[in-house]
């Protein structure tokens, strides 16, 4: 039996000025040693879900245990399990990185034996960097400086809000890559996000939230059996004349030379429809594909 290393029932949380739950009494677990994606739009209630794990923010009713620590019990405790990097970079910009994680580990009350700064640093691959002027340092490098302070005290969770906001895709690269080594060593972290690539490629869970909801709570595998549709664009050497009566019922665009097939992997696959398209004796002269992905989920969900 997997460990939890979150666990929320009833959650909810109602501002005095709003009409409606900014969390609506939501239910989640959460695996340890798992990276758990949690999506949704603006307003749904991500940054309320990790204000209140983090001690920000007091919640209107639930219950919240974080390492098996009920919030209300011990919320000192709770928010020494949990380090948080927020999208916004908040250091101070004359202090080195060094000099910055060793206020935070005083902070948190780390002692000297137990100072892991510098190795926290090389891990994120950081180390070169670790006595220059953080305003000497790129856009990229100050992401990674913000998950090291946020790992100073050694949390075994990390949430990582819209970590790669404004990011190029070199860098964005690169910041995966410390995400994938830092969950390779135990930590368990929770990515929101609004590349939904991103989702699709570091998590193996995923919840997406809307107007306070849980509406999908699944593994990504699952998530992607949601949608089966895949489109084919087929290319032809000559002139369409007739499409085949199998096929027309797929049949999403037509052009001079060219069809747009859109059909469910589970109902026909690209490989019957070329071999219709072969006893037919057409001559294909391109074929492309395109398979649902998480966006499409996403939107889905939202609509229903």
């Amino acid at each position: 039996m997997e460990n939890k290393i979150i666990e929320v029932s009833g959650l909810s949380k109602k501002y005095t000025s709003a009409k409606s739950f900014a969390l609506d009494h939501i239910d989640l677990t959460i695996n340890s040693g798992s990276i758990f994606g949690l999506l949704g739009p603006n307003g749904a209630g991500k940054s309320t879900f990790i204000n209140i794990l983090s001690g920000l923010t007091n919640k209107s009713s639930g219950v919240v245990k974080v390492c098996g620590i009920d919030l209300d019990e011990n919320p000192k405790t709770v928010r020494g399990n949990i380090g948080v990097v927020p999208q916004e970079i908040n250091i101070d910009p004359f202090f080195s990185p060094i000099q910055i994680m060793d206020i935070q580990a005083g902070l948190y009350g780390v002692k000297k034996e137990n100072n892991k700064n510098l190795e926290i640093l090389k891990n994120l691959d950081l180390f070169e960097k670790a006595k220059a002027y953080s305003r000497s340092l790129s856009g990229g490098m100050k992401r990674r400086l913000m998950v090291a302070k946020a790992m100073v005290h050694n949390p075994p969770l990390l949430i990582l809000d819209e970590p790669t906001a404004g990011v190029d895709v070199e860098l964005r690269s690169k910041l995966w890559n410390s995400i994938r080594t830092l969950n390779k060593k135990g930590v368990t972290i929770i990515l929101t996000t609004h590349y939904l690539k991103e989702a699709e490629i570091l998590c193996d869970r995923i919840a997406v939230i809307n107007k306070g909801k849980v509406i999908a709570c699944d593994e990504k595998k699952k998530f992607m059996q949601l949608l089966d549709e895949k489109e084919l664009i087929i290319e032809f050497s000559e002139q369409i004349k007739k499409i085949p009566s199998e096929i027309k019922k797929y049949c999403k665009k037509k052009e001079k030379k060219s069809l747009t097939l859109k059909f469910k992997k589970s109902k026909i696959s690209t490989a019957d429809i070329i071999k219709i398209f072969v006893e037919k004796k057409f001559k294909l002269k391109e074929i492309s594909t395109k398979e649902s992905d998480l966006e499409d989920i996403f939107i889905k969900l939202l609509k229903e």
